[in-house]
């Protein structure tokens, strides 16, 4: 015999004596079932009594024909539900021995369901336990183009500067090693990675031919591959933070006093009562023959709903006019190196001039005698969020790097011109779009030029694609 659902859900509720009472006192349960049908109270009601279930999303289906698997279902959870007021056992009991093989089938799948879910868990909690559970990894993959224009011809010859087309990657590692401690990796990959300083060749100079022309010394040696590792601490009762290792530090809100990676240790206490955090730090350069680190202590955070500071002030390890042996080329060439000044410190801060806008600003002082203060001024119009697509920023930027006006600044990607000797000067204008989530679009043009000569002048126009993971 066939039974469509809705005709045996009724049948049941007769059966077992359903009162006017229950059927009063119904209410919707199934959005398939109006209100008006026949068979509305019965099913409502022993839905509500747990005999029948729906099919997940909130209709019950009641025209489809039943398999005896289905009605052996229905009448397992009205024979849990007998007694009391539910209905006549005595029915039950005749309908459970018409589909007790049914209902046997039926109880060991849950039990052999529930031994699976139970291993499951147990599988789950392994791998949270287990390392796939303690590593976390992200980071994005950058296509980028620069149209890359000096006035200096030797710069313009370079394979490091006109018209790159660069590729990057930046991985980073995350190891939970217990509640308070992780320890975490990162790992750069682009060909042309140089940290903003020299690009020079095997005789220490720029080259135009020969052999050595475009072949460049990188950064610290790394050849383009960077591998920084570090630990950090946190304590849960006061807030206190410590990382230490090899990392990529920053002090001052736009990394002007110092931007770049570095051996040492940070450390950062909330102060009580405010949104402040003080720091204090020890840097060591890893730039290939530098000799120098510098200490200091530092804090920053809100100071209000709609401004905020980062405040730093720094020591270096050896006394302005101290004279030792540097690798001047970061090769084979040692000379003598004069330590130009040994105090720094940088005021920066942000504020908020509307909902949208936000001005930045740096001020960074050494104890130099020359070119001794950089400045960075930014203002932004919105704010781009990887999560939302459709989501833009505009912002236009002013800047001056004074060749001792910084302890190692962030040189952004190379956005900004090589200071060396000269020092630097210029304004950025850029847009960033987020096209489609975890991928951001920006393109920036800017003018620049040396302090110490102003003939010296750069042209770049940057467009690029990240794709963050």
């Amino acid at each position: 015999m066939e039974f469509n659902k809705k005709g045996f859900a009724v049948l049941l509720a007769l059966s077992l004596g359903m009162s006017g009472a229950a059927l009063a006192a119904s209410a919707d349960s199934f959005s398939d079932v109006p209100k008006d049908h026949w068979s509305y109270e019965a099913l409502d009601y022993l839905a509500k009594e747990g005999v029948i279930e729906g099919m997940g999303n909130s209709t019950f289906e009641g025209g489809r024909t039943m398999t005896r698997y289905e009605v052996a279902s229905i009448v397992a959870k009205a024979m849990q539900k007998g007694g009391g007021n539910f209905g006549d056992k005595t029915v039950l009991e005749k309908l459970h021995a018409e589909y007790a093989d049914e209902i046997n089938v039926l109880q060991q799948q849950v039990a052999k369901n529930t031994k699976q879910i139970e291993q499951n868990t147990k599988d789950i909690d392994s791998l949270k336990n287990g390392i796939a559970g303690k590593m976390e990894l992200s980071g994005f993959i950058r296509v980028q183009y620069d149209h890359d224009k000096y006035s200096n011809n030797v710069q313009n010859n370079s394979d490091l500067y006109k018209d790159n087309d660069r590729f990057y990657m930046s991985l980073n590692g995350s190891y939970k090693v217990n509640d308070n401690w992780k320890a975490k990796f990162q790992l750069e990959k682009n060909s042309f990675y140089n940290g903003g300083h020299d690009h020079e060749n095997e005789s220490g100079s720029w080259a135009t031919d020969g052999k050595d022309k475009g072949r460049a010394k990188r950064w610290s040696g790394h050849d383009g591959d960077i591998q920084r590792i570090w630990v950090e601490g946190t304590d849960p009762k006061t807030g206190a933070w410590i990382n230490i290792g090899r990392a990529w530090r920053g002090l001052g809100q736009q990394n002007v006093l110092f931007g770049t990676e570095s051996d040492g240790f940070q450390l950062g206490v909330p102060i009580k009562g405010t949104s402040l955090t003080a720091s204090g730090f020890w840097f060591a350069s890893t730039g290939a023959g530098n000799h120098e680190s510098w200490y200091g202590l530092g804090t920053w955070g809100n100071i209000g709903p709609r401004a905020g500071i980062n405040v730093a002030y720094a020591l270096n390890s050896k006394h302005k006019g101290d004279v030792y042996e540097k690798n001047t080329s970061h090769l084979e060439s040692w000379g003598e190196e004069t330590v130009d000044y040994d105090k720094a410190y940088v005021l920066s801060g942000w504020f908020d001039l509307s909902k949208k806008v936000r001005f930045l600003a740096d001020y960074v002082q050494t104890n130099a005698d020359y070119q001794d203060n950089s400045t960075f001024l930014r203002l932004n119009y919105g704010n781009t969020d990887l999560q939302k697509p459709g989501t833009w920023q505009a912002y236009a930027r002013w800047y001056r790097y004074g060749t001792n006006g910084t302890i190692a600044g962030d040189d952004e990607w190379s956005s900004l011109f090589y200071n060396g000797s000269a020092g630097s000067k210029g304004w950025i204008l850029g847009y960033k779009y987020v096209p489609w989530k975890n991928i951001e679009w920006e393109t920036l043009y800017s003018k620049q030029e040396q302090i110490s000569n102003s003939d010296n002048k750069r042209t770049l126009v940057r467009t690029q694609m990240d794709f963050h993971f």
